[in-house]
């Protein structure tokens, strides 16, 4: 249930692009999730989009959190990805239905809506997180990447999202790239890759076309030289544990900890991303209550000596 995640750098070292085949880890989205189709391709263009950014980052253990809330049926989206382009995600509304769009094809946009905003929250071990933002361009996912990086983090961009959705609800294919252009990027580079991707129609049809990311990679940089400069096997996965669970539990207030091991037969924590269902017993609450007590007690008593 790995994906394929190459990136590749131009011949004069001024352009880098990444492509991802993302097949198997939206089929596992799908799978944990339920996802109606529209949502499929919604939440799985913003995976994959997380993934292509999380790959950007330098060092083991960064992470970027890629939100979006446009203010359609779908509601919130949000996607995280580690610097090797693994993926978790969830929407907050995953069964919306839709008529297909203009073109015939799933309305992501009419899903994601297209009033609101694009978050990239990049946790790079630095006292606070890096936060930027740019208003939605159209909703259609890959266009908003684009443009946030233009605005944001002024890095000229072109980004391609694609989720193809059979009529069982089942992901055929999907894929995704991202290419971008370093400061010293000269003007004909710019000039062949915009011939380069109007060729492209979309990452589906290459995909369905039986093209591999080293093919994608080949056709999107035609004409400059690209050599491959590594690569991951990234997937749909969750940290979660129920270790975490339980620090979580432990950073609510006493008041909070007592109310809800007095008011409830157990204690259920669901997983987000993945699902997975962590219970705790009342017991187990109270001594939670219990020791943030006595910690505080002892703190006390030691600001006083």
């Amino acid at each position: 249930m790995k994906g394929k995640l190459k990136r590749y750098l131009s011949g004069d070292g001024a352009v880098v692009c990444a492509v991802l085949e993302g097949t198997e880890m939206c089929r596992e989205m799908e799978r944990i999730h339920k996802t109606s189709a529209v949502c499929t391709a919604a939440l799985g263009r913003l995976s994959m989009a997380a993934s292509l950014i999380g790959y950007t980052l330098k060092e083991p253990g960064d992470t970027v959190t890629v939100r979006l809330d446009g203010g359609g049926p779908a509601g919130i989206l949000l996607a995280v990805a580690d610097d090797l382009g693994n993926v978790k995600s969830y929407a907050e509304n995953k069964l919306v239905e839709l008529p297909l769009n203009a073109k015939g094809k799933l309305d992501v946009a009419g899903a994601v809506g297209t009033d609101g905003t694009i978050f990239v929250i990049k946790d790079i071990g630095m006292k606070e997180p890096y936060s930027g933002q740019t208003a939605l361009v159209s909703g259609e996912i890959a266009e908003d990447v684009t443009q946030y990086f233009a605005e944001s983090e002024q890095i000229p961009s072109a980004c391609g999202l694609g989720v193809l959705v059979d009529p069982d609800l089942t992901v055929n294919c999907a894929g995704g790239y991202l290419i971008q252009l370093l400061p010293f990027a000269p003007e004909s580079d710019i000039v062949q890759l915009e011939a380069n991707l109007k060729d492209v129609t979309s990452v589906t049809d290459l995909l369905r076309a039986g093209m591999t990311a080293d093919d994608i990679a080949k056709k999107l940089l035609a004409g400059l030289n690209p050599e491959l400069l590594d690569e991951s096997e990234p997937a749909y996965a969750c940290d979660c544990s129920r270790e975490r669970t339980e620090r979580m539990l432990r950073a609510l207030d006493v008041q909070t900890l007592r109310d809800m091991a007095d008011e409830m037969p157990e204690i259920e924590v669901c997983c987000h991303f993945c699902t997975n269902k962590y219970v705790f017993t009342p017991e187990e609450v109270r001594r939670m209550a219990e020791d943030k007590e006595r910690l505080a007690a002892e703190k006390t008593a030691g600001n006083e000596s």
